[in-house]
């Protein structure tokens, strides 16, 4: 199987990652809202518990839509997607010392990582979408963390909000044959 016809099944089955980055927005405004009206520590639990249901919440909602919920055997960048997952999770064992050091440098932490979580997806789905994902949580990141970092809770609505939005971008691209501008 070619490269490209790969990343069309990825793109295909995943609907241009629509359920992933909506499941992924609904832990981050959840731990948002928590992180404004409850506790950081509140807000943290549920960003962390949150993030290791992400890939059966999408499988679900795959499969509740009516669609295939894995790609085919066959499909060489089935372990990528897996590969990346857990290069994210160890990684997010950086954020115990980031947290103990500076509370509120937790999401912006996050938002890095997750940013750059995101850049494999560009090839694995090849959409250079992923892309504009992953500089913008990366920015944010940073900007958070050096500008506005005396509040707990700006990464998580902003990670939040990034998401929600490009779950939208992600289902119009797959829907739109014209999509070129948007995948690689």
């Amino acid at each position: 199987m070619e490269i490209q016809a790969a990343q069309r099944e990825v793109r295909t089955v995943f609907v241009g990652g629509f359920f992933g980055q909506l499941v992924s927005a609904a832990v981050w405004l959840a731990a948002a809202a928590l992180g404004t009206w409850r506790s950081p520590r509140s807000s943290i639990l549920a960003a962390v518990v949150g993030g290791f249901f992400i890939f059966p919440l999408t499988k679900l909602l795959l499969r509740l839509s009516g669609r295939p919920s894995a790609l085919p055997r066959g499909n060489p960048l089935n372990s990528l997607g897996m590969e990346v997952a857990f290069v994210l999770l160890f990684s997010m064992l950086l954020l115990i010392p980031v947290g103990l050091f500076r509370l509120n440098w937790f999401f912006p932490a996050l938002l890095i990582l997750v940013g750059a979580h995101y850049l494999p997806f560009v090839f694995l789905y090849g959409m250079r979408l992923f892309a504009g994902l992953a500089a913008a949580m990366l920015a944010a990141g940073i900007l958070i963390a050096m500008y506005a970092s005396s509040w707990f809770s700006p990464g998580a609505w902003v990670g939040g909000l990034l998401l929600l939005l490009a779950s939208f971008l992600g289902r119009a691209a797959v829907r739109d044959p014209q999509s070129r501008r948007v995948s690689a």
